[in-house]
Parts: structure tokens; sequence; C-alpha cells
């Protein structure tokens, strides 16, 4: 039987980089722990390897994943995006809007589908042994985080959960609950920006100016802005 670490070191033989401590982290606490992981790390950290992990873990098992996501545009997106990593046999999609290949072995959905599957399925769930929730700030939404509520209680305990947000800001006390409901749930927080954020601010003048007063209202918005980023007094 193939150990963990034999899985992790073969998993990361498959990415073109060498994980991040923060991902090995991750993924260490998703096969050690009992629930399942929350990562909570700035956009661009690369969050989603793992999921992946969790994806290629699972393919391995001969078991299977599904990938929530708040949207249907997302959900359309991740499900392009696995096609072109796994192909298009090993990939489906349910939305309310389309359902393909629903049977795969990683089928990408709308968190809301998940919560009915529970519901009005659950022997479509077997053979999955993890459920990525993407965007899982959304539990803190108003009236639509009552479904990620409902998923992390309902699911059967033999699924793992894989908590992935950018901005989710009490996600020890978003861990803590889901723990009480799953046996465990394990955290990684990661605040390194790869990607800098930048203020870019773009404008128009809606009536033809000079030149002279044209520079005039240049130089004001050149000087709100540098007040805006505290590089100045007031404007």
């Amino acid at each position: 039987m193939t150990s963990v670490d034999t899985l992790v070191e073969e998993f990361e033989a498959t990415i073109p980089f060498a994980l991040d401590q923060f991902q090995l982290e991750a993924i260490q606490k998703l096969d050690r722990g009992r629930g399942g992981v929350l990562v909570s790390a700035p956009t661009s950290s690369g969050k989603t390897i793992v999921a992946e992990y969790a994806i290629y873990r699972a393919l391995k098992e001969g078991s299977k994943v599904l990938y929530t996501t708040p949207l249907k545009a997302l959900s359309n997106q991740k499900y392009h995006d696995f096609v072109r990593e796994y192909g298009e046999s090993m990939v489906g999609l349910v939305t309310g809007e389309n359902t393909i290949n629903d049977g795969a072995p990683v089928v990408v959905m709308t968190t809301e589908i998940l919560r009915n599957l529970i519901y009005e399925d659950p022997a479509r769930l077997d053979l999955v042994r993890y459920v990525v929730l993407d965007e899982v700030h959304y539990i803190d939404d108003f009236p639509r985080g009552s479904v990620w509520e409902e998923i992390v209680i309902q699911a059967p305990r033999t699924i793992k959960l894989v908590g992935l947000s950018a901005t989710i800001g009490n996600y020890k006390a978003i861990a803590d609950w889901m723990a009480e409901n799953r046996g465990g749930m394990e955290t990684v927080f990661h605040d390194v920006r790869p990607v800098e954020l930048k203020m870019w601010l773009a404008f128009t003048l809606r009536h033809p100016l000079t030149p002279g007063p044209r520079r005039q209202a240049r130089r004001r918005l050149a000087r709100y802005v540098r007040w805006r980023l505290g590089r100045a007094d007031g404007p």
C-alpha cells in the first residue's frame, strides 16, 4: 500500500514547481486529520493545489471528488480547467443549466446542487471521498450561508471537506464549528501575497478643457490619490 508521504511525493512530481510550505502543511493535515482542512490564503497564492491533491489521491484510490463553487460561472470555469488537466471523460459538471458526465470521478457543481444531492440522492455520495468547498467564506453570507452549513452538518462522515477562501477573517471560529459537526477540522493560514495589489484609477473628463485647466485637473486628481494612499496631507 502506498504511504501518505509517497503519495505526496508522487503528486509533487506531477506539478511544475515545488510545493510551498503552507501547501505541504495543508496536504499533510488533510491526510492525517479527520474532518478535513480549512485553508485561508490570499488570491493567487496556490491554495487550489490542496484541492488538486485531493483529486489526485481520490483518482489513485478509485474514489470520487466533488468540487463545489457558489457561482455557475465559476463552476463552468473550473470544469473547463479540469477537463484540460484530467481529460473530458474524467470530469463532470452539474449546475442549474448544465449536466455533463455527472457520473465522472471528478464533478464540479454549484453548492446548492450538492446540498440537494445530500437530501434527495444520498446514494450518489457513496464513493465520494472529498468535497471541496471553494469560496467557503460564503458560509457567512445571508441568506445563502445556510447551504454551506447544511453541507457541513449533513454530508456523510466518510467525506473529508476541503475549505478554500482568500477572505475568511474568522477562519478559526468557523473551523471550530465545523469540527464540532465533522469530528475534527484542521486549519492552515497563509498571509503572504505573491501577487502585489496596486490601486489604479481611470477617469474621463466629460467636458472639453483647454490644456491649462486639464493639467490643473490632473494635478488635483494626483494630489487626491496620494492623500488616499497616505503619502501626502489632505487634498
